[in-house]
């Protein structure tokens, strides 16, 4: 049984969140999802996050990250062993892709692979323009010609 949120009530007073009410519309309609490889997802400060992914038996070439526009995808493509002759095979070796949906000025830092364990790390810079600023209330009698102050900056550390 599936639940389908209506999202049209949020529109009346939500400017630019279109991306984000389609992100979880999509999300709901996911059918089928793959397990495989399991990962971990991390937040390990205020604006940085660590992806880790389980890829036992995969080299670093047999990988490939890539980052388009708000989507890191994770691709895992294991070459063929010629002349092996399995008995038993119980570590899975399959081609996979994972898709994470990012945020708005979230980008990947780092990536490494430590004993079957991909590390993915990520940070969400905020551009200078995107930060909370103050506004000052003029008269209205001339146009403002003031710079606007960054609240970051003025904020103390307590």
């Amino acid at each position: 049984m599936r639940n389908e949120f209506d999202f049209a009530p949020l529109y009346r007073s939500s400017i630019g969140f279109d991306r984000v009410f389609n992100l979880l519309n999509n999300a709901q309609r996911l059918q089928a999802v793959d397990a495989w490889p399991p990962y971990d997802i991390v937040k390990t400060s205020e604006d940085a996050y660590r992806i880790q992914m389980a890829v036992a038996g995969f080299a670093g070439a047999d990988l490939d990250i890539t980052q388009e526009r708000n989507v890191l995808i994770v691709t895992g493509q294991k070459s063929e062993e010629k002349d092996v002759d399995y008995l038993h095979r119980g570590i899975a070796g399959r081609a996979f892709e994972r898709r994470f949906e990012l945020a708005d000025h979230v980008r990947v830092e780092t990536a490494s692979l430590t004993n079957g364990l991909l590390s993915i790390d990520l940070k969400r810079e905020i551009p200078e323009a995107m930060k909370p600023r103050k506004i000052a209330i003029g008269d209205g009698s001339q146009p403002q010609t003031t710079q606007l102050q960054i609240d970051a900056d003025k904020q103390q550390v307590a």
